[in-house]
C-alpha cells in the first residue's frame, strides 16, 4: 500500500527519507494538526530531543485513536525554530528516525523564525493512510 518513490534520475535525499511515497488504494487517512511539545500536564520540556520525544508521543496516541500506527505514516513535515537548528536538528531527526524504526517516508524540513510561543522549539505534523 505504500511505497517510496526514489527514481535513479534524481539525487539522492539528503537524509533517510524518500523524495515521495505512493499510497495504493487507501481507505482511510489521517492528517494531523501540528503538534508541539506539549505534555498531557501542559508542561513544555525544555530542549529540542525532549519536546520531540512528547510530540512524536503525542502522535502515537493520535494515530492509535485513528486505529493507525507509525507504518501508516506516508508524510512527516517538521518545523523548527531557527536559533534551535544546532545540535537540536540532529536530536529531532534522532527522535524521528526512532520513532519511525528505520522506515522513510516522504519528510520535509523547514527552519521558521519562531512558533507560536516563545517555548515551542519544533512542531510536526504527519499524514498517515491505511
Amino acid at each position: 500500500m505504500h511505497q517510496p518513490i526514489m527514481p535513479a534520475g534524481m539525487a539522492p535525499p539528503a537524509a533517510p527519507y524518500a523524495h515521495a511515497m505512493l499510497v495504493t488504494n487507501p481507505t482511510r487517512w489521517l492528517h494531523t494538526a501540528g503538534q508541539v511539545g506539549i505534555d498531557a500536564d501542559g508542561t513544555v520540556p525544555d530542549g529540542v530531543a525532549a519536546q520531540a520525544r512528547v510530540i512524536w508521543r503525542n502522535i502515537a496516541i493520535l494515530l492509535a485513536e485513528a486505529e493507525m500506527t507509525a507504518a501508516d505514516i506516508v508524510s512527516v513535515t517538521t518545523f523548527m525554530v531557527a536559533p534551535a537548528m544546532g545540535d537540536g536538528l540532529a536530536e529531532a531527526m534522532a527522535e524521528r528516525d526512532a520513532f519511525m524504526r528505520g522506515r522513510i517516508v516522504a519528510s520535509t524540513l523547514l527552519t521558521v523564525p519562531a512558533l507560536v510561543r516563545p517555548e515551542w522549539l519544533i512542531e510536526i505534523q504527519v499524514v498517515a493512510a491505511r
